[in-house]
């Protein structure tokens, strides 16, 4: 997927559901990465926090009584929408959502305590810009391995013929050369069963995972096999790779 069209397919997704996946029906078994239980293990009350790539402000609506003031950007004016709709109806009096983005923070120098994002893109040099002395960065973010029977069977896909692992070692190089220190990583591969082809497609259409689907021929024929030999008593199996970096500055 091109960037210009991965930009017009999240506007449009965050206009329709935002970042709101409580709909699918899907067990897990593994560990799984929990970014904002640990940003809320992470946060004082007296903290200022930014969210990078907030998408439709679920998360951080969530976690919005653990610091005094959350602010979340993102890119997209679909996803920004949606968040101060989701604004509106918390009642949330320390939550602000901006469209910005993250390659061009407009911010005060060492403005926040903490700095999150969750499976978006980042510059290491500008969270280095806002985040204060002692502060730290939290990022959760999709490994390569992610999906990975799916992408095999459409033959496509989100990082797909890429080593596993690539990601996560350049975000780390990039937070040490922005003068990041104390740089830790911790790896999930957690197994997933989706209830329905209905939840699978939902999935797929509202994410990259496999860029376009249901507009190439045969994608659902693809799917329909996929499903056949994957399906379980559990469900329809496939896997959720994660990486978690937390980097101190």
């Amino acid at each position: 997927m091109k960037e210009e069209d991965y930009k017009a397919f999240y506007d449009r997704v965050g206009q329709s559901n935002g970042w709101d996946f409580s709909k699918l029906k899907v067990m897990t078994e593994g560990a799984q990465a929990d970014l904002y239980e640990e940003v809320r293990q992470a946060c004082k009350p007296s903290d200022l926090l930014l969210d990078i790539g907030t998408g439709g402000g679920e998360a951080v609506l969530a976690i919005r009584d653990s610091a005094l003031l959350l602010v979340g950007i993102d890119r997209s004016p679909g996803m920004i929408r949606t968040a101060q709709a989701n604004l509106a109806k918390s009642g949330a009096s320390n939550v602000r959502f901006v469209e910005m983005d993250a390659e061009r923070l407009d911010f005060p120098e060492r403005f926040f305590n903490i700095v999150t994002c969750r499976h978006a893109g980042f510059s290491a040099k500008q969270v280095a810009k806002v985040l204060g002395q002692g502060g730290l960065f939290l990022t959760q973010q999709v490994a390569e391995g992610d999906k990975l029977n799916l992408k095999q069977t459409f033959g496509r896909g989100q990082s797909y013929g890429e080593p596993d692992g690539a990601l996560l070692q350049r975000y780390k190089l990039e937070l040490a050369e922005a003068g990041f220190s104390d740089i830790q990583a911790a790896e999930f591969d957690t197994v997933e069963y989706y209830r329905t082809p209905e939840d699978l497609i939902f999935l797929l259409k509202h994410t990259p995972i496999i860029p376009d689907f249901g507009l190439e021929p045969g994608d659902f024929e693809m799917l329909r096999a996929f499903t056949e030999k994957n399906r379980t008593e559990k469900g329809i199996r496939t896997n959720a790779k994660r990486f978690i970096i937390q980097a101190w500055r």
